[in-house]
């Protein structure tokens, strides 16, 4: 399955890169990643809805300059829409990822009234043979960032125990890169507590080399 992770921001559908290098020159890395690391914790996620579009393709606005840009699909066009739409629901919006092979988008999103009326628009705009697959969270996106912030923050807190290497976040986890996964993930699920760590990923990662 080709997937692209992507988290909102700058309509630009590439890999959304959320990720601070440690002092020591560890290299920042790429939020586009699948597997999770031993021992890690992820925020279980549920999808609570799928749905088809139906709208006449070439109903939605171009994909950057018309013709000029090769997404410029209906998939794509889809994504450029919830992407803006999300923008008005920062209380519930989650991230996204993009399902090339599929025509897919999956979107995440917090459960609520707010949530089911952000549903029904999207749903209702997406252009025809675009699948979105709805999942529950119990996070958004600004939470997400915000614990991007606060382990970065932490980045040589454990000098000399482990290193961080990495700190980025993708649709809907943040991804934790260390030098040591046993060490390091009880010392953070000790920091950060049981409901932050459900959101965390703990990744191996060897430091950066500079050639």
């Amino acid at each position: 399955m080709t997937r692209r992770r992507i988290t909102r921001g700058a309509v630009g559908a590439t890999a959304a890169v959320l990720a601070l290098g440690a002092l020591q020159g560890a290299s920042a890395v790429g939020a586009d990643r699948e597997t999770e690391g031993v021992g890690s914790s992820s925020s279980a996620t549920t999808t609570s809805k799928v749905c088809v579009g139906t709208q006449p393709e070439g109903r939605l606005p171009s994909w950057g300059p018309k013709g000029s840009y090769p997404d410029d699909t209906p998939l794509y066009r889809t994504l450029a829409y919830v992407d803006k739409r999300a923008k008005d629901r920062p209380g519930i919006f989650t991230g996204l990822a993009i399902d090339d092979e599929n025509l897919a988008l999956d979107v995440y999103r917090v459960p609520g009234h707010a949530q089911e009326k952000f549903d029904a628009d999207i749903c209702g705009t997406a252009e025809k043979g675009v699948t979105l697959r709805l999942y529950d969270t119990d996070v958004t996106e600004r939470g997400l960032k915000r614990l991007v912030d606060r382990i970065s923050g932490d980045m040589e807190r454990w000098k000399g125990t482990f290193m961080i290497w990495s700190v980025g976040m993708d649709s809907h986890r943040v991804h934790v890169g260390v030098s040591d996964v046993a060490k390091a993930e009880p010392i953070l699920r000790e920091t950060y507590g049981e409901e932050l760590m459900k959101h965390i990923v703990v990744e191996q990662e060897e430091q950066a080399s500079i050639d």
